[in-house]
């Protein structure tokens, strides 16, 4: 009996120590490799429009609006804005979108779009709705056609035929 539980611990002792020593052995012998995980939500190149500023003249604004553009801006706010911006004047996480096409220039809203931190670092109307919402609006990487079509659901929320 003694000899069976001698092997038995021998074998135990043998296989840490196998266990230690494949492991890296002793601590000043570890090599550590760090590898950075890669976010998850953002993607490997950004569009090729993101971060440029949209300027007044960049927009031009039509009478009907584009229906193919409502359509596909309707879209894009129930994927990536509705969940904090509402149809309606009542804010949610942020602003309502109700009247801003009447409220600031389209320029103004396709930047705020495409171009958030450039707009909280420079606009100061962006910077009082950032004070009074007190959340930060994420950079959601949408290209500056994108930004015109919700631009265009926008208007169409706002009456515009």
């Amino acid at each position: 009996m003694k000899l069976g539980k001698l092997l038995i611990v021998t074998l135990f002792i043998a296989g840490g120590t196998f266990f230690f020593i494949a492991c890296g052995g002793k601590e000043g012998n570890k090599t550590e490799k760090t590898v950075e995980a890669e976010p998850q939500d953002v993607p490997k190149e950004l569009p090729e429009t993101h971060g440029t500023e949209v300027k007044a003249a960049d927009v031009e604004l039509t009478t009907p609006l584009n229906q193919q553009w409502v359509t596909n801006g309707k879209a894009i706010y129930e994927l990536k804005c509705g969940s904090c911006h509402k149809l309606s004047d009542e804010r949610l996480v942020g602003p309502g979108w109700k009247g801003v096409t009447t409220r600031r220039e389209p320029h103004w809203v396709m930047n705020m779009i495409t171009n958030v931190e450039m707009m909280l670092e420079k606009d100061p109307v962006a910077q009082q709705l950032l004070e009074q919402c007190l959340v930060r609006m994420p950079n959601q990487n949408i290209t500056k056609d994108d930004s015109r079509q919700i631009l265009e659901f926008m208007r169409s929320n706002d009456g515009v035929k």
